[in-house]
């Protein structure tokens, strides 16, 4: 690793700063994966210096790890890298500091942890304050825009300033060790990929599911919503591990444009479609646990008579190659959901002649998060006289198989100081996985209600023959 790169966080002072990339960095640090020259500079808008950011970080990560989890060795060193710089970033004035603690002849990371709409602007102000080289390179925070257009000019206006080669689209999804794992699973085991096309495969499940609402940010979500928040990143992506054409090699540059062929190869959702390939939701009251929950429109902050935001969508999509003609994969995403679950299910068909009677099919269910692994639905000859079959699942869980492994944004994190752009998002992925969705977002089509602690309407319950399957083992991340 080189050992001239500092870091430079936009937005130090936010959420996703403190909960997700000032802990990875320290996690980082304690696994030995920071040189020792390595800096990083927060940046925010807050009037304090280094030795107060230094003070709140400290108070965090005691909070965070606990007593008996805190390394004061670690600390040390990590906190000997912190430097707090103040900017206003609408003020392109302000930037001349951050110049001044940039070291010439290093490489900087710029990590924008800040609303899109000011990526454009801090690009520019970077640019003419001198911080931006050659070798500058950019991440960027989803969401990136809330529709095509929009996506098209946050874009542009980085690309301005920063060439395609030096830009690191966050998606956390894919710092996921398991949906890494499913490129390992399906194209290095021949049982697996020999088996997987529209010969054998019935249809594909995918679910992503969470037990919380909107945590208090119901002003940010009700001009979100769930298929912007998390079917135009995460669940696009995560198809597209699931369905791609094998890479000719493992070049980040091979892979993402197998993603890309995928997405192009996606049928539009347009037209008289949307209403039989979408369902929309949003919860109502109800309960989960045992215990009382309110819907959407009593949550905090609600500053609304009536919403259609949704915040549960469903979708059947399709994909027009020789490879999945003709399979359905269904996606549904959902907040009060009754299990906080990350799953993909396969379900292969059944065999021609069914010698032993009607029995379940095959299915390969992929549990993604931290209690990731992989289960295998077989029928298998129940004990007795009779020929008659039952079912058993293998099951296998990474966390005993290989012990405990770098969270996402660690993974990311790192991927970005070594230039690896394998887990990131390639522009034109971006624009595509927008115009995949953009009828839906512009159709009003109903929102159905759906009780908090269900699976959604049930519209989208009918959306599959038979139903959808029950999930596996409850996951966390």
């Amino acid at each position: 690793m080189s050992s001239n790169i500092d870091l430079v966080i936009f937005g130090a002072r936010g959420d996703l700063a403190k909960r997700k990339l000032l802990p990875a960095l320290y996690q980082l640090d304690k696994a030995g994966l920071l040189p020792d020259s390595k800096r990083v500079a927060a940046v925010a808008r807050e009037n304090i210096d280094t030795v107060e950011f230094i003070k709140h970080t400290s108070e965090l990560f005691k909070g965070l790890y606990g007593e008996d989890n805190w390394d004061e060795k670690v600390w040390s060193r990590f906190s000997r890298r912190l430097h707090y710089i103040k900017v206003d970033f609408s003020q392109k004035k302000e930037f001349s500091g951050l110049k001044q603690w940039i070291v010439d002849k290093r490489t900087m990371i710029y990590y924008l942890a800040t609303p899109p709409s000011l990526f454009g602007s801090i690009c520019k102000h970077l640019d003419d304050a001198g911080c931006v080289t050659s070798t500058s390179r950019i991440v960027l925070e989803k969401p990136i825009g809330h529709d095509l257009q929009s996506s098209e000019q946050v874009n542009g206006a980085v690309g301005q300033y920063f060439n395609e080669g030096n830009i690191y689209r966050i998606d956390h999804y894919l710092g996921k060790e398991t949906v890494q794992n499913l490129l390992a699973l399906r194209f290095a085991n021949r049982m697996i990929n020999s088996q997987w096309d529209n010969s054998c495969i019935d249809h594909v499940q995918i679910t992503a599911a969470e037990t919380v609402g909107i945590e208090g940010r119901w002003s940010y979500y009700d001009k979100v919503g769930q298929l912007r928040d998390m079917v135009q990143n995460h669940l696009l992506q995560l198809l597209c591990m699931v369905a791609m054409e094998p890479p000719s090699s493992l070049k980040a540059d091979e892979i993402r444009a197998e993603k890309v062929k995928l997405l192009r190869a996606l049928r539009p959702i347009c037209g008289d479609s949307v209403e039989e390939h979408a369902v929309r939701g949003q919860y109502s009251a109800g309960w989960i646990s045992g215990s009382p929950v309110v819907g959407y429109m009593e949550e905090e902050g609600c500053e609304s008579d009536s919403s259609n935001n949704e915040t549960y969508v469903a979708l059947k999509v399709h994909i027009d190659n020789w490879r999945w003609a003709g399979v359905p994969i269904y996606m549904r995403t959902g907040k009060k959901m009754p299990e906080t679950v990350l799953e993909v299910l396969v379900e292969f068909k059944k065999p021609p002649r069914e010698l032993f009677g009607r029995g379940n099919p095959n299915a390969v269910r992929f549990r993604l998060g931290a209690k990731d692994g992989v289960d295998i639905s077989l029928l298998a000859k129940k004990p007795g006289t009779k020929l008659a079959t039952e079912e058993i699942d293998l099951t296998v869980e990474f966390v005993n198989e290989f012990g405990d492994r770098q969270g996402p944004y660690e993974r990311l994190l790192r991927a970005a100081i070594l230039g690896d752009h394998f887990r990131f998002t390639r522009i034109d992925a971006v624009l595509h996985s927008w115009k995949i969705l953009e009828d839906i977002l512009k159709s009003p089509t109903r929102v159905h209600p759906y009780f908090e602690g269900t699976w959604g309407p049930d519209e989208a319950q009918e959306m599959i023959p038979g139903g959808w399957n029950p999930v596996g083992t409850q996951v966390e991340d």
